[in-house]
C-alpha cells in the first residue's frame, strides 16, 4: 500500500499541471533555428514553465490565437500585431528582438541583385530580368514583408504566378529548397538562413536595407477573449522573455559563432 502511494505521489510530482504548461502560437523561424530549443529549458529552470511551441507562419498562428488555440503570440508582423491587440485579442504587445530579412538566390546572380541600389531596386532587378523568384505564398510575416516590398516596387508579382514567381504554399524551409532547386531568388529571414542546410551554390545577394528588418513581437492571449487561458502561465513567459535575463539568454543564442537575433524589449 505505501509503495503504491509513494509511486502515485512521484507522479504527480513529475508530472506539470495545466497551470505548469502553456502553448506558444509561434512564427517558423524562431523554432526552425533552434531557439526555442536553447532558450526554453533555461526559461523553465528559471521558472517552472512548461512551453508547448506551435510553429507556423504568422498569419496562420494570428489566425489560431484568435480561435484561443494558444496562450502567447509569438510573430513577426506589427501591424497586424497591433491590430490583433487593437480588437481585443491580446492583452498588450511588446517588442522582443529583431533580425532581418535578406535575398538570396544563384551564385551566379542573373538579374545582378548584388549591385541593387536597395531592396526595391533588387526586385526590379529581378522582374526586369524575367528571372524566377520563390515565394512563401502563405501569409506569413515574410510573405507580408515580401509583398509590401513588391507593392513599393509597383510591381504585383502574382501576375506572373506560375511562370517566373512561384508560390509554394510552404514554410521557409520548404520554400528556400525550391529557390535553390530551381535557382531562384527567394527573400528570407536570417536566421532560418543561417541554419538552412541545404545551399548548395545558392548565397546572400542583397542585405543591409533598412526596409529589411525584422521586428519580432510578443503578446499574451486575452482571457477576455478566450476564457481558457492560462494567463498567469502566458504572463510569466512573457516577463521572462522582457526581462534582463531572457534579452540576455536571447543575445547570447549562436549558430556558427553568428548571432541570430538581438534583443530589443521596449
Amino acid at each position: 500500500m505505501m509503495k503504491h502511494l509513494a509511486v502515485t505521489l512521484a507522479l504527480a510530482l513529475s508530472t506539470p499541471t495545466l497551470a505548469d504548461t502553456i502553448i506558444v502560437q509561434s512564427t517558423t523561424s524562431t523554432k526552425n533555428s533552434g531557439l526555442y530549443d536553447y532558450l526554453l529549458p533555461i526559461l523553465q529552470q528559471d521558472t517552472g514553465l512548461r512551453v508547448n511551441v506551435v510553429a507556423v507562419g504568422t498569419g496562420q498562428a494570428i489566425k489560431n490565437a484568435m480561435r484561443c488555440d494558444g496562450d502567447v503570440l509569438l510573430v513577426h508582423a506589427k501591424s497586424a500585431e497591433e491590430k490583433f491587440v487593437a480588437e481585443g485579442y491580446g492583452d498588450y504587445r511588446h517588442d522582443l528582438m529583431y533580425n532581418d530579412f535578406v535575398i538570396v538566390g544563384p551564385a551566379d546572380d542573373p538579374a545582378q541583385v548584388s549591385g541593387a541600389r536597395n531592396a526595391i531596386d533588387a526586385l526590379l532587378r529581378i522582374k526586369q530580368a524575367d528571372a524566377k523568384f520563390a515565394s512563401r505564398g502563405d501569409d506569413s510575416g515574410t510573405h507580408k514583408k515580401e509583398l509590401a516590398l513588391w507593392q513599393e516596387a509597383g510591381i504585383d508579382p502574382v501576375q506572373g504566378s506560375g511562370q517566373w514567381y512561384l508560390e509554394t504554399g510552404s514554410g521557409m524551409g520548404a520554400t528556400l529548397n525550391t529557390g535553390v532547386g530551381l535557382n531562384a531568388y527567394v527573400l528570407t529571414d536570417r536566421a532560418t538562413w543561417i541554419t538552412f542546410a541545404n545551399k548548395q551554390d545558392a548565397t546572400i545577394l542583397f542585405e543591409g536595407d533598412p526596409t529589411l528588418f525584422n521586428q519580432y513581437g510578443v503578446i499574451p492571449v486575452s482571457k477576455d477573449r478566450c476564457p481558457s487561458v492560462n494567463r498567469d502561465g502566458a504572463e510569466t513567459f512573457t516577463r521572462w522573455l522582457l526581462s534582463d535575463t531572457g534579452q540576455a539568454a536571447i543575445a547570447a543564442y549562436r549558430v556558427d559563432g553568428k548571432q541570430l537575433f538581438f534583443p530589443n524589449a521596449d
